[in-house]
């Protein structure tokens, strides 16, 4: 299979790029930096900028004919809201919402078509469960998440598979060089939610970007994937206990769980 990977240049991208060529697939391998995939060996490599419509016109056109896209490239968006940069949270949600989405209709008439096709969009645990600090990264991921459940009801019906994958804290985790301290109100809650990875991962740490990429691997080649594909321990519990458990009784857990008074 042709599969195209945005933000291949580190963590689960890059990871997902080494994962599918080791499994004999053709890989497309993009990043807004090309440099980044230099060293990336058995890829054809293009630059791509997923908020850009010139960008992924041209890019689709150089790859050829697709048959899976891995929506990876993301941006954090950490900070109280209280004063959030709403220019700030535009670039989070071009990037993690809009910019999957542009690459979607780009290849979506021919897929419809053929009647086959393969969307992987990479959410987060946060897609999910909202917490403190990081509201507009959740935010963006809640989104992805509705758009990847409504195509799985509009494009199953011509042959094309859109799959969610759900990662917890995953090694090496990403970049904050945009965090949005804010106020200096909200030093206590910095403090109280610093370290909530290693509180759930426990004394192993995070895992590395390696199982992610398994499960997208599997995803794109096992047609009996479900919609939804929570990855990691701290994920699978997370995402258990909040389908379990009623607001209220969800947010006594996760505060008792980390230690959170705030």
């Amino acid at each position: 299979m042709r599969i195209l990977i945005t933000g291949a240049g580190r963590a689960i991208g890059r990871a997902s790029a080494v994962e599918l060529i080791a499994r004999g697939h053709d890989v497309v391998a993009t990043a807004r930096n090309v440099d980044l995939l230099a060293d990336l060996e058995g890829a054809r490599v293009h630059a791509l900028d997923v908020t850009s419509d010139a960008s992924v016109t041209a890019c689709i056109a150089e790859a050829g004919e697709l048959d899976a896209i891995v929506n990876n490239a993301a941006l954090v968006g950490t900070g109280p809201l209280d004063g959030y940069p709403l220019d700030q949270l535009q670039r989070v949600f071009e990037t993690n919402t809009i910019g999957p989405l542009r690459m979607i209709q780009a290849v979506l008439p021919n897929w419809r078509g053929r009647g086959s096709g393969v969307i992987v969009n990479v959410s987060s645990v946060q897609g999910r469960v909202a917490t403190p600090l990081e509201g507009p990264y959740a935010a963006s991921k809640y989104a992805l998440e509705a758009f990847s459940e409504t195509l799985h009801y509009e494009v199953g019906h011509f042959g094309i598979r859109t799959v969610i994958i759900e990662p917890g804290y995953i090694a090496p985790g990403m970049k904050h060089s945009d965090d949005f301290r804010g106020p200096a109100a909200y030093d206590e809650l910095w403090e109280q939610w610093t370290g909530t990875d290693s509180k759930l991962t426990g004394p192993d740490g995070r895992p590395g970007p390696e199982l992610v990429a398994r499960a997208i691997g599997d995803a794109i080649e096992d047609p009996t994937t479900p919609l939804r594909v929570p990855v990691g321990a701290d994920a699978e519990m997370v995402l258990a206990t909040r389908a379990k458990l009623p607001d209220d009784k969800f947010e006594a857990a996760m505060r008792a769980t980390i230690g959170m008074t705030w």
